[in-house]
């Protein structure tokens, strides 16, 4: 008996399985922490290539795009990302102050969270499409939340569900650590792609 490798069985659930290998990379290489900016723009770019028909090997390119896109991807993460974790503690600070200032305040700290959280997707987005200076792609990944309001609130409205429904349901995480990012981030690559086509 001989397994046919052109069927599309045998190559659905090869993607899954690659689906599956690229979603635990990508975790041990978030690990470090500082090496989240790398790790995602590198799941950018293979699901992106992916979506594209233009995929060859997810974990080949994977490695491949991790270490192409080092220094930008780091930079645009430590730029978006420091001021985000900072806005987020701000907002937390000002919601246990009391009285309509303190509301206002922590309103203003968590929708600059939730805007550079957009800004960090699309930056790490573009370090994956393009070959941009770093000046060029953060400006850009700051001015795409912007000027499309609608995609962008579907980009995070994204992983904000599959956060909220593990914290609900805790025995989602297992389909969080096996698919969830590379499955997640390859649904965000279609609405990506939109976006760029339309600027």
């Amino acid at each position: 008996m001989r397994i046919d490798t052109t069927g599309k069985t045998y190559q659905g659930v090869s993607t899954f399985l690659s689906f599956i290998a690229l979603n635990l990379l990508y975790l041990l290489t978030c690990i470090p922490i500082v090496t989240i900016g790398m790790a995602t723009s590198a799941l950018f770019e293979v699901t992106l290539r992916y979506s594209d028909d233009d995929g060859r090997s997810l974990i080949a390119d994977y490695f491949r795009a991790f270490k192409t896109n080092a220094w930008r991807a780091t930079a645009v993460y430590a730029c978006l990302v420091i001021p985000m974790f900072a806005l987020a503690f701000s907002g937390f600070f000002w919601m246990f102050q009391g009285g309509s200032v303190s509301l206002i305040a922590t309103i203003i700290a968590f929708l600059g969270t939730l805007y550079l959280f957009a800004a960090f997707l699309y930056g790490m987005a573009l370090v994956a499409r393009y070959r941009n200076s770093f000046l060029q792609t953060m400006k850009n990944a700051l001015l795409f939340p912007a000027a499309e309001p609608w995609r962008t609130f579907v980009l995070v409205i994204i992983p904000a569900t599959v956060v909220s429904i593990t914290a609900i349901f805790p025995v989602f995480m297992v389909i969080l650590l096996t698919v969830g990012f590379s499955v997640g981030v390859y649904a965000s690559g279609f609405l990506l792609r939109n976006v760029f086509a339309r600027h």
